[in-house]
């Protein structure tokens, strides 16, 4: 038990406060009525008491860390502890829940010497004042938990726990780099995950101590080798198990800085799941053991060659997919072809010529047979109006008519074929191949189709392709010739 201080009760109107001495501080409280009157003292009852002494502790000392040495444990079937933490003088009760004491690593005996964080409270229905523990760790372990988390602290000030500069693991690692004990459990665990999952990957081993002074020397100059050597796509930094002075290689500031330094991808898999390094804050991915590690690393093989699969059958797809476009293109582009053909609007122009030809020969022959019948009715009203002689006048006249419409007609049938000719020998003169017939050549830069025009253009050396009448020629330019 522990002594709750004084309590003095002030006469109602008196601010209508408790006052505590031992805690320097006042708590409202709500005055009885009695009988309808305000007169008269404000009587606590002890279970009254008891909560309020338990709020002002609770506000008063909120969490603490407190060190002294275990007394009367006990551990009853209900899996809740309960303990006295000692001193050279004086002793406090402790109670510490099974929802927390589960996960504790440490079993505490009496006279063990251990650190607590806990909270100050009362335990009502007896007035026994304790402490309610959080944690538990042995003594030795508090003095480097404090270092671990100054360390902890001023490296994340540093910015050597920031996102940006954690680096992407290779999905397909061709070797992993394995920095750890060779005689340890660790090493056999992640040998066997990454010969299951992916055997195809090959291993390098880098052997270190993992516990012991030299052991954070060696991790660190180890680290830089693999980093100046990159002989892997990826690094595994194990161990097993252990308790935090066993682990404590991983929490050193120079294993830190190598594995921040280092330029190759590190995952750590240091202990169990429960416990956390610096070294995993620091690394670039976090397994929370070694063979959870190797897992991290690698794909599984049986997955892999299921997305290769799959993938094989998508590119199928995409290739017939594209080749059954392509067909259709090539299909529409030789309808286009065979629509745009010179030849196509050269037939079309020949054809033309023909119907022109033909149109001129029939008006030709019906304004002869129109003329031929004015002139039979002429000289038909000659002969029956006109004298003899008149009518020899006008026969000449006729004559002389019917010879001019002769020369007219044979004159104009002449340009008529001239024109003719002029227009089929210009569409034969356009047509690309009666330019090759011809003897000549169409030049192209080889690997495109731009036909030259200008030698200027042209490099000494420089490669083109002739087009002829039958076959093409790859020649090189030996020397270049411009009109002056």
């Amino acid at each position: 038990m522990i002594s709750t201080g004084i309590l003095f009760v002030h006469a109602p109107g008196v601010n209508g406060r408790c006052y505590h001495a031992g805690m320097n501080r006042t708590l409202p409280f709500d005055r009885p009525e009695i009988h309808g009157h305000s007169a008269g003292p404000d009587v606590y009852t002890v279970s009254r008491l008891n909560r309020e002494a338990r709020v002002l502790l609770e506000a008063e000392f909120r969490m603490i860390w407190i060190e002294g040495e275990i007394s009367n444990l006990s551990r009853p079937s209900s899996g809740h502890w309960y303990f006295s933490l000692k001193d050279e003088s004086t002793q406090v009760r402790c109670a510490m829940f099974r929802n927390r004491n589960r996960f504790l690593k440490l079993q505490p005996e009496d006279g063990m010497h251990v650190l607590l964080r806990a909270r100050v409270g009362l335990y009502e229905p007896r007035g026994e004042f304790q402490l309610v523990v959080e944690h538990l760790e042995g003594a030795g372990e508090g003095a480097l938990r404090r270092a671990f988390d100054a360390l902890k602290a001023k490296l994340e000030t540093e910015g050597l726990f920031a996102e940006e500069y954690k680096k992407v693991l290779p999905v397909v690692p061709h070797r992993v780099g394995i920095v750890t004990s060779p005689t340890g459990a660790a090493l056999r665990d992640v040998l066997k995950i990454l010969k299951r999952r992916f055997p195809a990957a090959a291993v390098l081993v880098y052997p270190v101590p993992v516990q012991g002074k030299e052991a954070r020397r060696a991790i660190a100059t180890m680290l830089r080798l693999a980093s100046q050597r990159r002989d892997c796509d990826v690094l595994i930094l194990a161990r097993g198990g252990g308790s935090i002075e066993d682990l404590w290689a991983f929490n050193e500031e120079s294993v830190a800085r190598a594995i921040f330094a280092c330029e190759i991808p590190i995952v750590t898999g240091v202990g169990h799941e429960t416990d956390v390094t610096i070294a995993d804050f620091v690394a670039d991915v976090r397994a929370p053991t070694p063979s959870g590690a190797a897992e991290l690393v690698v794909p599984d093989r049986l997955e892999y060659q299921r997305t290769i699969e799959i993938r094989r059958r998508r590119l199928a797809g995409l290739v017939r997919h594209k080749m059954q476009t392509l067909s259709e293109r090539t299909q529409w582009t030789r309808r286009r072809l065979a629509i745009l053909h010179p030849g196509v609007g050269l037939r079309q122009k020949l054809q033309r010529v023909d119907e022109l030809g033909t149109r001129f020969i029939t008006a030709t022959r019906h304004r002869l047979r129109h003329l031929q019948a004015r002139f039979e009715r002429t000289r038909s009203a000659l002969h029956r109006g006109s004298p003899a002689a008149g009518l020899a006048e006008l026969k000449r006249h006729c004559e002389s008519i019917g010879t001019r419409l002769d020369v007219a007609t044979r004159d104009k049938l002449v340009r008529v074929g001239g024109r003719l000719r002029l227009t089929q020998r210009a569409l034969f003169a356009i047509d690309p191949q009666a330019t090759l017939e011809r003897g000549y050549s169409i030049l192209t830069r080889t690997g495109s189709n731009e036909i030259l025009r200008d030698a200027s253009t042209v490099a000494v050396g420089e490669l083109l392709d002739a087009r002829l009448v039958s076959g093409r020629l790859r020649t090189r330019v030996e020397e270049v010739l411009t009109k002056k």
